[in-house]
């Protein structure tokens, strides 16, 4: 079994004896109830991992003893998926499984056929959520790296990480290329466009060919917008080497 994995900030995993405390410590001590001697890792969720082992209880936590640490590179190439924002808790579950699966990079799409509006204070909480929706899925998932949540694009905004990236895709049912045939670059930055359950306007899809992106399709069925990214996803880092 893999030890648990928890977060600290960069100085404190600089230190030979780390002190988890506040929410991270009470998860260690009260909710996993971790004993002297057990192993755990910390991570700054910038690439940085201390393994670790329990000395004892601190103050609301545990003290953990680094035995060695660790670099993990960033992924390359990054996988970013514009995930159009869906209804309900639909956005967080697909933030949780995108997070699980590999993704990098997440950004919220206020498409026009979006039904939920992320405006004002509503709009900061919502965010706030797929952010820890993000950290908490990649303490569970074991990684070195908490992908980023940007703050909530615009088509336009959608139309300008296209022109940037290295590979840039928007999902669309019948479209007659095949996101597992489709040319990859070795590195770089690999986007998927997600859209609404409503589909992508007419404006919206031209101003994504125009950046330079490229149709494709998934497969035979036609999933939620709240999967496709973990699907599309799931297929880019088989065929980049990232699983292998």
């Amino acid at each position: 079994m893999q030890p648990p994995v928890f977060l600290a900030d960069r100085a404190a995993l600089e230190s030979d004896l780390v002190v988890l405390s506040g929410a991270e410590g009470r998860h260690a001590a009260i909710v996993r109830r971790l004993r002297p001697g057990e192993r755990a890792d910390v991570t700054d969720g910038a690439g940085l991992v201390a393994e670790c082992v329990v000395a004892g209880p601190a103050d609301g936590g545990l003290e953990l003893t680094v035995l060695a640490r660790r670099e993990v590179p960033r992924p390359d190439p990054a996988i970013t998926v514009v995930q159009a924002i869906p209804k309900g808790d639909r956005g967080e579950l697909a933030v949780e499984e995108m997070t699980e699966v590999g993704v990098d990079r997440i950004v919220p799409w206020a498409a026009a056929r979006s039904v939920p509006v992320w405006q004002g204070a509503r709009g900061e909480r919502s965010l706030a959520r797929w952010r820890l929706t993000a950290r908490e899925a990649a303490k569970q998932s074991r990684r070195a790296w908490i992908p980023e949540v940007t703050a909530v694009a615009s088509a336009g905004q959608v139309a300008q990480l296209i022109g940037k990236a290295a590979r840039a895709v928007v999902l669309e049912p019948g479209a007659a290329a095949s996101l597992g045939r489709i040319s990859l670059p070795e590195s770089g930055d690999l986007l998927v466009v997600v859209g609404p359950e409503g589909g992508i306007t007419g404006e919206e899809s031209a101003a994504f060919d125009a950046a330079g992106a490229i149709n494709c399709r998934l497969g035979p069925t036609v999933l939620r917008t709240s999967t496709a990214g973990t699907v599309a996803a799931a297929i880019l880092l088989t065929r980049s080497g990232r699983w292998s």
